[in-house]
């Protein structure tokens, strides 16, 4: 390893962050080849086990990190992840790199373009590692489908790293990549960061621009991002973010970036366990009391939260219909082809008119209005990022919570998915332990607030110590 610093040793190159993988690279003291290698031989040594890749790119990998050594040695640096190794949820597009949607209809399907997010992460220099694991169209508590899986949080071997972007989490976790996408509807990027003991940043939507997109002005789901620390998350964000036109909602503001220094001590915040309806599971909330309690050392916290009386039908009934919209040529013809979670969710939709369309759209309004007004008081409101902890991966579903079955297979999911309803950035940061698993504290800001966000997760991070742990299986 010619180009390493004796401070990188060959064998942990793994452990660095992303934004110290970056500076190295910049440097001179290590090569993005040597990046990849080490990422790569993570994934042999481990991912039978974590099953956090559907594919893995190891020839396209190292010839584009072989091309930014050349670059660089030229005096050509891409930019801010010039050789850092990245991963890709296999929702996404990537050119010349499989992409599945974790599905075996697509199981052959190699797409020609990149999705936007994929090429800006390119152009900013990260080399794409492989497509990470999901359940089938994204629909599931976990990631599996029957090309691979499940995904197993590296913290318990039997234990699920969630969904739907829990490949993404796990190979973060343990050290696979530094960096991972995901995706978020109603929780797919904050579950399995709260399951993996990570960061996972969902943004404002439009902040990274979805395109192509079936729905221009659709503004539910968004990209998002899996990282170590809230540092490697904002730079990630930084390289994704801005506006694009094809993208009618994408968010025009110049020179927005993340330094990934700033840290921000709120003037005050809010907690709440279930924002008044979410079901949440006993040890969950005592052990996001105790979260809250430490948060309480650095700012004021007073126990309140908006009205979200009527969201979860609003979002339920909204979730249903574009999934439906989206879906609809999947569930005619290859119906039996389907698993039965993705089934049950392209079939949901089914039956819903304009007025119930509409009432949920008012009803949504009517939340976020209140959601406005609430942070006219408040800075932030924290939330668990999770109404339960890992679950065995043997369990197909999470029908009840403490015993108490809850209402249909995503009402788990409540305590995250208000927060898409509204359409509030938000992060799952690490903030404790329960029987040896992770669990996280969901951060909710008002409207383009990722930079505080971020400023305040590293506040967490300092003081009360809210930081990704390596696994003891590494």
């Amino acid at each position: 390893m010619a180009h390493a610093d004796q401070k990188y040793r060959a064998e942990e190159l793994w452990r660095l962050s992303a934004v110290e993988a970056a500076r190295a690279v910049r440097e001179g003291r290590v090569s993005a080849r040597d990046l990849v290698e080490s990422s790569l031989d993570r994934i042999d040594r481990h991912d039978d086990w974590v099953r956090g890749f559907i594919t893995v790119a190891a020839g396209p990998a190292r010839t584009a990190a072989d091309a930014a050594d050349r670059a660089l040695r030229a005096g050509h640096a891409s930019g801010a992840l010039h050789g850092v190794p990245v991963a890709i949820k296999d929702t996404t597009l990537t050119q010349g790199i499989r992409t599945t949607f974790g599905s075996p209809i697509y199981a052959d399907n190699v797409p020609e373009v990149d999705d936007l997010c994929v090429a800006r992460l390119k152009a900013a220099g990260a080399i794409v590692i492989g497509k990470t694991n999901m359940p089938e169209f994204a629909f599931g508590p976990r990631s599996v489908n029957r090309l691979r899986g499940p995904t197993a949080t590296p913290y318990d071997a039997e234990s699920s790293a969630g969904g739907s972007s829990g490949g993404s989490a796990a190979a973060v976790a343990i050290g696979m990549v530094p960096l991972a996408h995901g995706t978020d509807f109603g929780g797919s990027v904050r579950t399995p960061a709260s399951f993996c003991g990570i960061i996972g940043l969902r943004p404002t939507p439009g902040r990274i621009p979805n395109v192509p997109k079936g729905l221009a002005w659709d503004a539910m789901a968004t990209h998002g991002i899996l990282a170590r620390s809230a540092g490697d998350a904002g730079l990630m964000l930084s390289v994704m973010a801005g506006r694009d036109d094809r993208d009618p909602v994408s968010i025009a503001q110049p020179g927005w970036s993340d330094d990934g220094q700033a840290i921000g001590r709120p003037r005050r915040l809010a907690a709440s366990i279930d924002l008044g309806v979410a079901p949440i599971a006993a040890e969950v909330a005592e052990a996001f009391r105790a979260a809250v309690e430490e948060v309480a050392s650095v700012s004021s916290v007073e126990w309140a939260a908006p009205d979200c009386s009527g969201g979860q039908e609003a979002f339920e009934t909204l979730r249903a219909a574009s999934v439906l919209h989206a879906h609809r040529g999947h569930l005619h013809t290859h119906r039996e082809q389907l698993t039965d979670q993705a089934r049950w969710n392209m079939e949901r939709g089914e039956g819903i008119s304009a007025a119930q369309m509409l009432a949920a759209e008012q009803a949504r309004s009517r939340i976020y209005a209140r959601f406005i007004e609430f942070f006219e008081r408040f800075e932030f409101l924290l939330l668990p990022s999770a109404s339960v902890l890992p679950f065995p991966n043997t369990q197909e579903e999470v029908l009840e919570i403490d015993g108490k079955p809850l209402r249909n297979p995503i009402d788990y999911l409540s305590i995250t998915y208000l927060v898409s309803l509204v359409g509030m950035p938000c992060l799952s940061i690490p903030c404790g332990w329960v029987r040896g698993l992770p669990f996280g504290l969901q951060i909710v800001g008002p409207p383009l607030s990722e930079a505080r966000l971020l400023g305040f997760a590293r506040l967490l991070e300092r003081k009360c110590g809210f930081v990704h742990q390596w696994p003891a299986a590494i």
